[in-house]
């Protein structure tokens, strides 16, 4: 199963904004996309917007088709 679609769009960004995201992402060994969305969802909770858990991406190989793992 698929996990949802994710939403794209553009951002723009103060450049010094940006340099102390990166920091920070890099601290939590995140992407800077990864951190922006973790603050997001960290502000919104703060402002108590419930959110649904986030769809972790899958890991690892496909299972094969057709085949038995036996």
């Amino acid at each position: 199963m698929a996990p949802p679609p994710r939403k794209a769009f553009p951002l723009r960004l103060d450049p010094a904004l940006h340099a102390a995201i990166e920091r920070s992402a890099a601290g939590d060994l995140r992407s800077v996309n990864a951190q922006v969305e973790c603050l997001l969802r960290e502000a919104l909770a703060r402002r108590g917007v419930k959110l649904d858990a986030p769809t972790p991406a899958r890991r690892g190989r496909p299972p094969r088709d057709g085949a038995d793992d036996a």
